[in-house]
């Protein structure tokens, strides 16, 4: 046994070990993908996305257990290289320097602003009167892994930190007296699930490599993991120590494929075989054409070779380039497979002469002067544009667009509106047959305004609405002895009141607790917008529920944007039905939205009831979450005995109900002859009332951004 055996078992018997890094079973992309990042710190980390329990956090964590020592400079509280000539506030670094262990520096979701970035040391600041910096999480992580576990629910003031200092490799501080900048080259790596919601773009850009992990199907590979998790919970050390010699053998392999990183050669023709596969996949941008080439060059290192291969190409553009295609955050991550070995058999073009122009000039065409992309095909039509119309003008509407004038030849002739409410209310066929039901189809999603609710909220923290929020701007103090719960020091007016009050005191200067100062930070709050929308049969048009759906998809995608969260209630038939509970997944709404039906007669007093017991559960959950209502209906009530009666009596008290949220009525009503049923609900709701002929297909997200800064019934949202 060498001298690293010998360390390493010594260590095993001092501490508990992680579990091994080779005793992973069924995780070969996901242990690629580490190994790889690595290998290459400058591929820029890794995202693992994948549902609960499959061990995810494990994995990482075992990682650093096989990563090799680092040579470091003494005293160097930021971990720098003495070969290595680097800008650190503690260099210049002489001497030979010493060796440690990797470091994973794990970054709780919690964690406040100054421990991730560092901050005035109070000790030094206290007792000698001096502003020295306390170095933070980025300044451990330097060289090492930064870990953040369910990354996708990190506040975003740490989100900002965490993309300057993976964009820049250094940290930046200028707060509390401290001006500083050191080195921070970290290499990030995330787990997330994707049922708690989805990640900012800015950060899911910055991982060099993403990985989606799911159970295995294959019982004998399930039994093998179940049987070696028994084992390592029975007995740690002995579990640890049997994996102790393919522990060492890795480490001993990175460390080789690092040294052979140097020497793999990129040439021309691999290059832009990787620059094809990258354009082939439509990606932004270029940043994923560099990190699949980094990841080439160490997937061969990995291997033992010193050329890029097309194993070695193909094993990049599956790990660097899923996340980078996403368009939306309703599309479904992955990559063909089968479009990336068709651009990888592609052969590519041999470069031209250089100097050769076509005779006629680089802006001249053959035919008399139309660019390339307007030349006409063989059948008469331009290929870089749609078909004119026999006029010559070209009239074609977009497709896909949501607020594109509704073409009533598009209305489905089996839900037509009729003038007669009995028409849009039928009874079910005779003989006990469920009435027809039908599913109508979402357009394209389009970009919502900001919803922002007036004055200033307590509720969680998020990108929404003006609030006071644990962490975020500083606006002030809070007066001494009147701060709330949870409240955060204000340093520096701490001092300055003890410095103010010193002159009266005797003995040494010291900090009390009458000194003590708390401030008040200003952010941005997450809100629930709720959608009750009736799918009877009178609300059955195929176009005007499409355009429903529509709209509570471009509110998911806007609330992925900015941290919101958005539910759906439906009433059809005899009852009511929480659709879309209150979420930020847009992967999980979108599924359920494509699929709802329409049709039936309307329980519009069970859906009141409904929305009613979704917003005060919510309310119950975090009493500080406000909440916008939208009531999408044509005010009809025919599910059941006296129904419309029994829906009065839920809308006379829905100002009890509901009292802190705001409520919009849409009314669907349509015809010469109109009932006014919706105006007379929103009037005893005390709701605004608007009606459908003012709403375009991109409406109800109008309404809903529009009066959401309209206080209700003189009632101040704040």
């Amino acid at each position: 046994m060498d001298t690293r055996q010998e360390a390493a078992v010594t260590a095993l018997g001092q501490r508990t070990p992680t579990y091994p890094f080779t005793a992973l079973v069924g995780a070969d992309e996901l242990t690629t993908a580490l190994l790889l990042s690595a290998i290459s710190p400058e591929i820029g980390g890794v995202l693992v996305r994948g549902e609960k329990g499959t061990a995810k956090s494990t994995a990482v964590r075992a990682l650093a257990a096989v990563l090799p020592e680092q040579h470091v400079a003494l005293g160097c509280r930021f971990g720098c290289d003495p070969d290595r000539a680097e800008d650190c506030p503690d260099g210049p670094h002489d001497g030979p320097g010493t060796t440690r262990p990797a470091r994973l520096v794990e970054l709780p979701v919690g964690a406040t602003e100054d421990r991730v970035v560092g901050s005035l040391d109070l000790r030094r600041a206290l007792g000698e009167g001096e502003a020295a910096y306390q170095p933070g999480l980025l300044a451990e992580a330097h060289r090492g892994i930064l870990y953040v576990d369910e990354v996708n629910l990190l506040h975003d003031h740490l989100v900002d930190v965490l993309l300057d200092a993976a964009a820049m490799g250094r940290n930046t501080v200028e707060r509390d007296g401290v001006s500083i900048s050191h080195p921070a080259r970290i290499t990030l790596v995330g787990t997330m699930n994707p049922e708690e919601g989805e990640l900012r773009p800015q950060l899911l850009d910055r991982f060099g490599l993403t990985v989606h992990v799911a159970a295995s199907r294959d019982p004998r590979e399930r039994a093998e993991v179940v049987r070696r998790r028994l084992a390592a919970d029975a007995d740690p050390v002995g579990f640890a120590a049997g994996y102790e010699r393919s522990e060492v053998e890795l480490t001993e392999r990175i460390a080789a494929a690092r040294a052979g990183v140097r020497e793999v050669v990129l040439d021309e023709r691999t290059l832009r075989t990787v620059a094809r596969v990258c354009a082939g996949f439509d990606v932004d941008g270029l940043r994923a054409d560099i990190v699949t080439a980094r990841t080439a060059v160490a997937h061969a290192a990995w291997q033992g070779r010193t050329h890029v291969t097309r194993e070695d190409i193909r094993a990049a553009a599956l790990l660097a380039l899923p996340h980078r295609r996403r368009r939306s955050p309703f599309d479904a991550p992955g990559l063909d497979e089968d479009l990336l070995d068709r651009l990888l058999d592609e052969e590519p073009e041999d470069d031209p002469p250089g100097g050769d122009e076509p005779e006629d000039g680089p802006d001249e065409q053959p035919d008399g002067g139309r660019p390339d992309d307007e030349q006409r095909g063989g059948d008469g039509r331009t290929t870089g544009g749609p078909p004119p119309t026999p006029d010559g003008s070209d009239d074609t509407p977009p497709s896909g667009r949501a607020d594109s004038p509704p073409d009533p030849s598009a209305e489905d002739h089996g839900a037509q509106d009729s003038d007669d409410p009995s028409d849009a209310q039928a009874a079910p066929p005779a003989g006990g047959a469920a009435a027809p039901v039908g599913t109508a189809s979402a357009q394209a999603p389009y970009r919502a305004r900001r919803l922002e609710l007036a004055g200033v909220g307590s509720g969680p923290s998020g990108r929404r609405s003006p609030a006071l929020t644990p962490r975020g701007r500083v606006v002030g103090t809070h007066p001494a002895g009147q701060e709330p719960a949870g409240a955060p020091v204000h340093v520096t007016a701490t001092l300055r009141a003890s410095a103010a009050r010193r002159a009266a005191r005797t003995g040494p200067a010291r900090v009390t607790g009458d000194d003590l100062r708390h401030a008040v930070t200003r952010g941005r709050e997450a809100n629930l917008v709720l959608l009750a929308v009736d799918a009877s049969g009178s609300m059955a048009a195929r176009r005007r529920m499409g355009e429903v759906k529509t709209a509570v998809l471009s509110l998911l995608l806007d609330a992925y944007q900015r941290r919101d969260r958005v539910g759906l209630v439906t009433f059809r038939g005899a009852q009511a039905e929480v659709a879309l509970p209150p979420t930020s997944s847009v992967d999980a709404a979108a599924a359920r939205l494509a699929q709802l039906p329409h049709g039936g007669r309307t329980p519009l007093a069970e859906g009141l009831t409904q929305v009613a017991r979704v917003v005060a559960r919510e309310q119950v959950r975090d009493r500080h979450q406000r909440a916008l209502v939208v009531v999408v209906t044509d005010g009809r009530a025919t599910a059941g005995a006296d129904a419309l009666a029994r829906a009065r009596v839920v809308a006379d008290g829905w100002s009890r109900a509901v009292p802190t949220a705001q409520t919009v009525v849409v009314d669907c009503e349509s015809g010469r002859f109109r009932m006014g049923l919706a105006a007379d609900l929103a009037r005893r709701m005390g709701a605004e009332h608007i009606a459908l002929e003012q709403v375009a297909a991109s409406g109800l997200v109008e309404i809903v951004t529009d009066r959401t800064g309209t206080a209700r019934n003189g009632r101040s949202a704040a």
